[in-house]
């Protein structure tokens, strides 16, 4: 870290071992490395804060120590990422001294660096409670499809938008653009802490969407637009592009 501003920033980059299509998904090789790793060094080159791994299986503690990063182990049975790091850090920083968390999830590892320190910007006010990203939907397909979420929300810049909603539906309705929600949250430490707090809410469960639980319960959350969805990796095949975009990079 080379800023005093980030001081009190501490990235969290939550990994599971169970994955349904993707077993071991945290330790898959990538570049030689494991995916996990990875996702630490791009939070590592975004140079915004410390950054601690939270896991729970001790074969993610070996593999991320063995690289050099701070690690936690966490309880196996949490429903959400998002307990998952309120776990790592109620365990790293009893103390409260961290005022800002970045939540990166653990399969993502060719996010850049720049998409992570996006994601800090909006709590430049300090009304925002929640900042996260979106990237303007121009696949014609992705519009209708479920499983790209949708931002509603309305604009502050040209780069922000206050978020009203989130869905997995084509909306809003009319003329203009759409935009595709990127999972990579940066919290407030006191509304973390009041997320996590609260019960899954009714629209939550209807949508299967979490971050509407935030905004049920009156936090708000402002969006930075950003210039490209990261990838997520889910699939052997979501694996085999992770690879080829890093090896291209290395090249």
């Amino acid at each position: 870290m080379n800023n005093s501003r980030f001081d009190k920033v501490l990235v969290l980059i939550p990994a599971r071992m169970s994955s349904t299509r993707l077993p071991g998904k945290p330790l898959a090789e990538i570049g030689g490395l494991p995916m996990i790793v990875q996702v630490a060094m791009r939070a590592r080159e975004a140079d915004v804060g410390r950054i601690i791994v939270a896991v729970d299986d001790q074969r993610i503690v070996e593999a991320v120590s063995a690289a050099g990063f701070e690690v936690v182990m966490t309880r196996a049975d949490h429903q959400s990422g998002s307990d998952r790091i309120y776990e790592a850090l109620t365990k790293a920083d009893p103390d409260g001294r961290f005022e800002t968390i970045i939540n990166v999830q653990g399969d993502l590892p060719t996010v850049e660096p720049e998409t992570i320190r996006a994601a800090l910007r909006p709590l430049d006010n300090p009304s925002t409670d929640i900042a996260t990203l979106t990237v303007e939907i121009t696949d014609e397909h992705e519009k209708t499809n479920p499983n790209v979420v949708k931002v509603v929300g309305s604009p502050l810049s040209d780069s922000r938008l206050r978020a009203l909603y989130f869905t997995r539906a084509t909306a809003p309705y009319g003329a203009g653009p759409l935009y595709h929600h990127i999972g990579l949250y940066a919290y407030r430490r006191a509304a973390l802490e009041k997320f996590v707090s609260l019960s899954p809410s009714v629209l939550e469960r209807r949508e299967s969407l979490e971050q509407l639980r935030a905004l049920e319960a009156g936090l708000r959350i402002d969006v930075e637009i950003v210039n490209s969805v990261p990838l997520g990796v889910d699939t052997p095949e979501d694996l085999e592009k992770a690879r080829q975009i890093l090896g291209r990079k290395s090249q």
